[in-house]
């Protein structure tokens, strides 16, 4: 889905080209005796040459490697930070603008997601300037980045002298420092801290609390983690009151487990319904007709989650709970709770929209505007197809729709040059020398009706891809980012079996709106006596 382009210079010849030259060396050495279409075996492994010990002696090698390496990297992105901030103050940049877009380049180099760059570009001028006797630890490979990170973090509310000197008690003794463990690493740079400066740790503390937010992540089995950042009064307060609630109901005779009643009672509260399982939400669940109505088990896809099962998909959209009775309120007499008062669950509304894609790419059929904003349906078309932010490695939702030739230099206001990106992402895309353009197809007529003309780089077989975005840092790399395919979208030279009609003639549509104008599509739907539901639903959405 994503792809590096190396900058015109990658391959000279300099001082520091010699060094790019000798990492990529190395990297092609310890790649060299992996075969992947082999599967692992004593014959002709590494382990015919070298003894167990002789093994032990090289991973514990390469573990030094990976922290001298990483040291590397910080004193890299340190000088890099550097000369971007010279560069945009001879440019003319305000104070408070530089170093606008340099941790998002940094975290393209590092395949990270642009707030995961940002933490980097921080460790990295920390460790340069500020913990000089980490450094060295971390460049001997005594250390792995991630305990370098922990003494970083844990000082950072000192002052400058006060750090420093905490780096000096902790990471002075190299051979101590290589001896401690995670847990041990934070507790004697803690110590050292509020023996410093104790003030610094109620500074700290209201800092903290300034920061809390919540926030929700994708879990298995098409469940989420939602993980709110408190203070511990109120973190302890709200977890007490669910845990009271369960006590309560449990010893009413609820059948639910305790850890099932306060995660329906969280919800129920946070939402303000009596039942955790009628939340009205739009959720934008994509899904094949195939799997809707046929029963077919192409997955769907929820966006800001990932691939759901076709079951759960039809399960959810029909509002049958495949958990029983059993995570409703239970009365001592049997009777759930919708019972109890009466009645039973009203009718969620479901509202369905039909998306078209093109039948060589699943790739959604471009819509166009006038407008400088993208429209509401406008937007929920980029958002469904992007599913999250299109900036390579970043993964983060959606938060702006941005143009990607920008609409001061021309750019419309359409499906074609639009994209989704997260708030990080889209500010650095606006800084000096950041430029995007949409990758040109094979057949480059369709984008010439959107007004778009051909991106740089070579160009994108429409057999073989969608929506494609070509984004180039001021360095000159370039990065290719693809949409992720929506669900129903067959493989290059494959057709997925059992496929409805397209319901869609040449004529119903201006010829832009059309990924492949030659052949024609498909006739209207005829009646098949071996599937009379879908022959049924393709008349009837034929009709409309």
């Amino acid at each position: 889905m994503f792809e590096y382009l190396p900058s015109v210079d990658h391959h000279r010849r300099g001082p520091l080209e010699a060094q790019s030259a000798v990492f990529d060396a190395w990297v092609e050495y310890l790649a060299a005796e992996f075969e992947p279409n082999s599967l692992p075996t004593p014959e002709g492994s590494v382990s015919e040459i070298a003894s167990d010990s002789e093994l032990i002696d090289q991973l514990r090698a390469l573990e030094e490697l990976k922290g001298a390496a990483a040291a590397a990297q910080a004193r890299i992105a340190a000088a890099f930070d550097a000369s971007q901030r010279s560069k945009q103050k001879h440019a003319g940049l305000r104070k408070e603008e530089l170093g606008r877009g340099v941790a998002s380049q940094i975290a393209l180099a590092r395949r990270e997601s642009a707030n995961k760059g940002g933490r980097l570009l921080g460790l990295a001028k920390a460790l340069t300037s500020e913990m000089p006797y980490t450094m060295q630890a971390l460049s001997f490979g005594k250390i792995s980045e991630w305990r370098a990170t922990l003494l970083v973090r844990e000082t950072a509310c000192l002052s400058l002298e006060d750090r420093r000197q905490v780096d000096e008690e902790v990471a002075g003794d190299a051979g101590l420092l290589e001896s401690l463990g995670d847990r041990q690493i934070i507790a004697r740079a803690k110590a050292a801290a509020y023996r410093l400066d104790p003030r610094a740790a109620v500074n700290r503390a209201a800092k903290a609390a300034s920061e809390r937010f919540v926030s929700c992540r994708p879990a298995p089995d098409t469940m989420t983690y939602l993980t709110g950042l408190l203070p511990v009064a109120q973190g302890v307060g709200v977890y007490t009151a669910l845990s009271h609630e369960a006590d309560r109901l449990r010893a009413a005779g609820d059948s639910r487990g305790r850890g099932q009643i306060m995660a329906d009672t969280l919800v129920e509260r946070v939402t303000g319904l009596g039942d955790a399982g009628s939340t009205k939400v739009e959720i934008q669940l994509v899904m094949t007709d195939r799997t809707l109505l046929a029963g077919d088990s192409e997955p769907a896809l929820v966006p800001g989650y990932g691939p759901v099962p076709a079951q759960w998909a039809r399960d959810l959209v029909r509002r049958r709970s495949r958990r029983g009775p059993s995570r409703r309120h239970q009365s001592s007499r049997g009777r759930t709770k919708d019972q109890a008062m009466g009645g039973s669950d009203k009718h969620a509304e479901h509202w369905v929209r039909r998306l078209y894609t093109a039948p060589d790419t699943g790739e959604l059929v471009a819509m166009d505007s006038r407008a400088r904003l993208f429209p509401k349906s406008l937007a929920r078309f980029i958002a469904a197809r992007d599913t999250a932010c299109r900036m390579p490695w970043c993964g983060a939702p959606i938060r702006h729709l941005d143009h990607i030739r920008p609409h001061n230099r021309g750019g419309p206001t359409s499906a074609s040059n639009g994209q989704g990106l997260c708030e990080a992402c889209n500010h650095a895309k606006e800084a000096p020398g950041w430029r995007a353009e949409p990758v040109r197809r094979s057949s480059p007529e369709a984008e010439a009706d959107a007004g778009i003309n051909a991106g740089p780089g070579r160009p994108v077989d429409t057999a073989t891809a969608g929506h494609t975005v070509d984004t180039t840092t001021p360095t000159g790399h370039t990065y290719r980012s693809t949409a992720p395919p929506l669900p129903g979208t067959a493989l290059p030279g494959t057709a997925l079996p059992g496929a409805l009609p397209r319901l869609a003639r040449p004529q119903d549509h201006p010829a832009h709106l059309q990924e492949n104008p030659t052949p024609p599509l498909a006739r209207p739907p005829a009646r098949s006596p071996d599937s009379p539901v879908e022959a049924c639903i393709a008349d009837f959405v034929w009709a409309a």
